[in-house]
C-alpha cells in the first residue's frame, strides 16, 4: 500500500455523519417549547452546518433574549436523543480506515461544540482514527474570524488546550495539530465539507476544499463558494484526495470540477 502523509481535515455533520433528524428535531423542540414558529424543512436543513447561534437568530428568527434558552433546550434534546439518531454516511468508515492504514493523518474541524463532536465520533467508533478533533466552545459564544488569512498558520495557530473561534479558527487549530504529525506536508492539506462555511474556513487557511454532494448545501452553494471539486460518493472522494495529494507545491487549484453528477 502506498503511504502518504498529506493530511485531510473533515467537517462532521453532513460530511462524515448524517444527523438523520437529530439536529433539526432538537431545534424544532426548542422553538416549540419557547412558543416560536418552526421554519419549513428547507430552512431547517439550512441550519445544519453553520454555527448554531447564527442559525437560530438568522434563519429561525430567535430573539436575542431567548437565544441562550433555545441553545440550552436544543442541547439537552440533542444529547438525550439526537446523537442516537445519527449515522455514518455509507463508505465513510472504510475511507477513514484506509487513510489511517496508508499513514495519512486526518482531523475533524466542526462548528459543533468540541466535546459533543468527540461524543458523536466515539459513539460511531471512529474517534480514535483522528489525530485531531477540533470544534467550537461549549457555549458557542466565540466569534467568527474574518478576512483572508484570518485563520492561517502560524499567526492563526491555536495554543494547545484552548478553544478556537469560528470555522477559520477551528480549521487553523486542526492544522496546527496536524503539523506535529506531518510537518513537511501540512501545507498541502485539503478540507472536506458539505457547506459554504467549510470552503471559507479552508480558504482562510490557504487550503482547497472538496465539497460532498450528500450533505445539506442548497443546489449551487458549494460551487459558488469555490469548492475545488464536488463529489457524490466516497469512492470519488477517495480518488480525488489521492489525486490532489500528488500535486506539487502548495498552490491551490482554481478550476471547480465535479464527478459528473452536478
Amino acid at each position: 500500500m502506498t503511504h502518504t502523509t498529506v493530511p485531510v481535515i473533515f467537517d462532521l455533520d453532513g460530511t462524515l455523519v448524517d444527523p438523520a433528524g437529530g439536529i433539526t428535531d432538537g431545534i424544532a423542540a426548542a422553538l416549540t417549547e419557547l412558543g416560536l414558529p418552526v421554519p419549513d424543512k428547507s430552512r431547517m436543513d439550512a441550519m445544519i452546518g453553520p454555527k448554531l447561534s447564527h442559525s437560530l437568530t438568522e434563519i429561525a428568527g430567535v430573539p436575542a433574549a431567548q437565544l441562550e434558552d433555545a441553545i440550552r433546550i436544543y442541547r439537552a434534546h440533542y444529547v438525550a436523543t439526537g446523537i442516537a439518531q445519527s449515522r455514518l454516511y455509507p463508505g465513510i468508515r472504510g475511507l477513514l480506515e484506509d487513510f489511517v492504514a496508508a499513514g495519512r493523518p486526518i482531523a475533524v474541524a466542526t462548528q459543533k461544540p468540541e466535546g459533543l463532536a468527540r461524543t458523536v465520533l466515539a459513539r460511531h467508533g471512529i474517534a480514535g482514527l483522528f489525530h485531531s478533533i477540533r470544534g467550537s466552545a461549549a457555549d458557542e459564544a466565540a466569534g467568527e474570524a474574518v478576512g483572508p488569512g484570518a485563520g492561517s498558520l502560524p499567526e492563526g495557530s491555536v495554543p494547545e488546550g484552548s478553544v478556537p473561534e469560528g470555522k477559520a479558527g477551528i480549521v487553523a487549530a486542526a492544522l496546527s495539530d496536524l503539523a506535529d504529525a506531518a510537518p513537511s506536508a501540512v501545507g498541502r492539506a485539503v478540507m472536506v465539507g458539505d457547506r459554504a462555511q467549510d470552503v471559507a474556513g479552508a480558504a482562510a487557511n490557504g487550503l482547497d476544499c472538496i465539497g460532498v454532494g450528500w450533505g445539506f448545501a442548497p443546489d449551487g452553494e458549494l460551487h459558488a463558494a469555490g469548492a475545488v471539486e464536488i463529489v457524490h460518493t466516497t469512492t470519488a472522494l477517495h480518488a480525488t484526495i489521492n489525486r490532489l495529494s500528488e500535486r506539487p507545491g502548495t498552490t491551490a487549484l482554481n478550476e471547480v470540477h465535479t464527478d459528473g453528477n452536478v
